[in-house]
């Protein structure tokens, strides 16, 4: 486990359980160079204990290059909760899981993620003032979308040399929150629609109400477009993808859209332009990590627009230089954490 906490240049690994309600919970602290640890906490089935602590580092480490990127004076952390089959009390399991953030004192803040809401993180709030995307905090979502579509246009100006997306042909890969929040964002730029994700109602909805052509899930990867954009779960771009995908670019929401970081110099191989995703989707952060600390709307609007111009930054940087705009990327963030390191 040190092993791999050394690779990740994990600083932290927190185990928690809780008998009474069930919990059992990792999390992960990255960097805390630059502030407190924050990131999402994540409710989700997973195979293994293994398998939750693997999600959790490489995602802390994900947040550590988001918020750095982004500006943001905060560490870089990530909780998973191990969905059990069976909840007898949703409320109290996350109230146990406040009082485990609580014994941290500070050194993380969570925040909503995958399979968790607003509710969830008010029970955690009962417990800990180390938490943020509450009822009152607000959805991080919609700033999320607003970062994706200043990473799309940035994408759209480097690989298509055009600057509005009127008549750019994009495919949305999942329709959760973000996912639906950006299609209506892209939808409002005058952007073409296809559609895919699990829920055939969500489909439908975007179908009818944004004029998209709905995908089989089967078929999303080959569909011909200019933007590929994965907004579901991580790993999206795999082996098999890979060579399925027909478009100019890949900008999406989703975390970890890779499986392995190799993909990206594939992806450049095929002329494919990739957006790394912890660039483009840092507005959540920016939105959680701003509204903890009191700032403006407005004034966090304007920093998740700011997407686009690093994204700009690193296309242009990876053309200049023939290197991936994700290893322009890691190498842009890990000068700001190890400032001391020769690079």
């Amino acid at each position: 486990m040190f092993a791999a906490m050394r690779s990740e240049r994990l600083e932290a690994l927190h185990l928690f359980s809780d008998q009474q309600t069930g919990l059992e919970a990792v999390v992960a602290i990255h960097h805390t160079g630059l502030g407190q640890a924050l990131g999402g906490c994540r409710y989700l089935p997973y195979n293994s204990l293994d398998d939750a602590i693997a999600d959790a580092m490489r995602l802390a480490r994900g947040m550590s290059y988001k918020a750095a990127l982004a500006g943001l004076e905060q560490g870089g952390g990530k909780a998973v909760i191990l969905r059990p089959p069976h909840v007898a009390n949703r409320a109290a399991l996350f109230e146990a899981f406040g009082r485990c953030i609580e014994s941290l004192r500070g050194g993380y803040i969570t925040a909503m993620d995958s399979g968790t809401s607003s509710a969830d993180m008010d029970c955690i709030a009962q417990q800990t003032s180390h938490v943020t995307s509450t009822t009152e905090a607000g959805d991080p979502s919609p700033h999320t979308a607003l970062g994706v579509l200043a990473g799309i246009r940035a994408a759209v100006r480097a690989r298509l040399g055009q600057d509005t997306l009127n008549g750019v042909r994009i495919t949305v890969q999942g329709l959760g929150n973000v996912g639906y929040a950006l299609a209506q964002l892209l939808h409002a730029e005058g952007a073409e629609l296809m559609v895919s994700d699990l829920d055939h109602g969500k489909v439908r909805l975007a179908e009818e109400e944004l004029g998209a052509q709905p995908l089989a899930l089967e078929a999303v990867y080959e569909a011909p477009c200019d933007i590929f954009s994965p907004c579901g779960l991580g790993g999206a771009i795999n082996q098999r993808s890979i060579g399925l995908l027909r478009c100019a670019a890949v900008a999406g929401a989703a975390n970890n859209q890779l499986v392995d970081i190799d993909m990206a110099d594939q992806l450049d191989a095929r002329g494919i332009l990739y957006a790394p995703d912890y660039v483009i989707n840092a507005g959540g952060l920016l939105h959680v990590a701003l509204t903890h600390r009191g700032v403006a709307h407005g004034e966090i609007a304007a920093r998740v627009r700011q997407i686009g111009e690093r994204l700009d930054s690193v296309f242009a940087q990876s053309k200049a230089e023939g290197r991936s705009p994700a290893e322009v990327a890691d190498r842009q963030a890990e000068r700001i954490l190890y400032p001391d390191t020769p690079y």
